[in-house]
This record gives structure tokens, C-alpha cells and sequence, in this order.
């Protein structure tokens, strides 16, 4: 598994560098959100940690020039802001999941092995779909009809829940344990389940006439293709 850490703060980079490193992973570092683009455009990555406060133009301006490329290389934000409006403004530019400084290294590492677990599938059903809509999970690939979707990381890993569970109510409570790997579901993780839904809702939905992602109010969501 290769790591990019884009942070400029050296003593948190080589923190994170020497704690992954034994672990297995191969762990490079950009001080700067230009270097760590360049290095993401032109290398394959595994996984992006990315710092949000960076010199000239800040992690989200990155990982939105990234996403426009149609880059799907999952991405953790590491920021100080731990307001909703600064999560959400995260994940909309395309992130995959985020972790608050200061932080204790064993969440990081619990995080990288969740957002890299895609990597080391072992479900023996290796393709999924419902109407139109189809995945190869093997390959990484979502097509509805004839146009293929770009998802992040995190949407990919959500669609296939809801793909494995279609025409079931999945509840929050679900999202959180078995996508997030969350054991205690709180509002600010409902905060960021519901963006994840409303942006994959975008992708999966909004350019079709068939609508497949539904909300159940006050109990979850449902992805069929029955809208009753």
C-alpha cells in the first residue's frame, strides 16, 4: 500500500510517516499542497492524508483540483476545524473521511486500514446491480446505463452497502458500524453520513429519470427501484 502525506508540519508528517511505515505501508511526503498534487497527478496512491491548513493554496482547494480530474484516490483530511460547516465544506470537495488534530495515532492507523480495505476485498460476489445501475467491485467500477460514475473512495464503499442491502432500509446506526467502522453513532457522524448520501444521491441519481436512492423519514435509506 503506497501513502501520500501532503502536511507541512514536519513534526506531524514524520509522526505519521514512522507510525505507518512498520505497519507495512509505503509512505512518501509533500510539504506542499502543490508538491502533493503533482505527486498524486503522477504516481499511483493508495491513500491521500492530507493536511487542510496549507501553505498557498489549502488542502481543499487541492483535493477539489484532484476530484476535477477525476482522481479516486481516497483522501483523509487532517484538520483543526472541527465545526460541521468545516466538515461539510471537506467532504463536498470530495474527501473520503476526516480526523481533528490532535489526534491519537491509533485512530489514524484504524482509519487508513478502513479506507484501504477495498484493496483486500474478499466477498466472492464480485459484481452487483439493480436496474440500470451496475458495479464491478472487483474492478472498481460504477455504470448506469451507458455512463460510467466517478466516486470517491467512501461513496463507492457506501453504494456497495446499499447495493448489498437493496430493497432493505438501511439505518444510520448500520452506516456507521459496518461503512464507517463507528461502534457509537453520534450527530456529527449523521451529519457527514447525510452529505455522503445527498453527494452519491447527485452521481447515482440526478442525471436519470429512474430515481433509485430513497429516503425513509426518520428511519434511514433504501436503494430500489420500486419509488413506493
Amino acid at each position: 500500500m503506497n501513502i501520500l502525506i501532503v502536511e507541512d508540519e514536519d513534526k506531524v508528517a514524520n509522526a505519521v510517516r514512522r507510525g505507518l511505515e512498520p505497519e507495512g505501508y509505503s509512505v512518501a511526503v509533500a510539504r506542499t499542497g502543490e508538491e502533493g498534487f503533482f505527486l498524486v497527478s503522477n504516481q499511483n496512491y493508495d491513500l491521500l492524508i492530507l493536511d487542510v491548513m496549507l501553505p498557498g493554496r489549502d488542502g481543499v482547494e487541492i483535493l477539489t483540483a484532484v476530484r476535477k480530474r477525476d482522481l479516486t484516490v481516497p483522501v483523509l483530511f487532517l484538520t483543526s476545524k472541527d465545526a460541521v460547516e468545516d466538515r461539510v465544506r471537506g467532504l463536498d470537495a470530495g474527501a473520503d473521511d476526516y480526523l481533528v488534530k490532535p489526534f491519537a495515532f491509533s485512530e489514524l492507523l484504524a482509519r487508513v486500514r478502513a479506507l484501504t480495505r477495498r484493496s483486500h476485498r474478499t466477498e466472492s460476489v464480485s459484481s452487483l446491480k439493480l436496474a440500470d445501475l451496475e458495479m464491478d467491485v472487483t474492478g472498481h467500477f460504477v455504470r448506469r446505463q451507458d455512463r460510467e460514475l466517478v466516486l470517491t473512495a467512501r461513496e463507492f464503499d457506501l453504494l456497495e452497502y446499499l447495493l448489498r442491502h437493496q430493497g432493505r432500509i438501511v439505518s444510520r446506526e448500520m452506516l456507521a458500524r459496518d461503512v464507517w467502522k463507528e461502534n457509537e453513532r453520534h450527530t456529527p457522524l449523521d451529519n457527514v453520513i447525510d452529505v455522503h448520501i445527498a453527494r452519491l444521491r447527485r452521481k447515482v441519481d440526478e442525471p436519470f429519470q429512474l430515481k433509485l436512492l430513497h429516503t425513509i423519514r426518520g428511519v434511514g435509506f433504501v436503494l430500489r427501484a420500486d419509488p413506493s
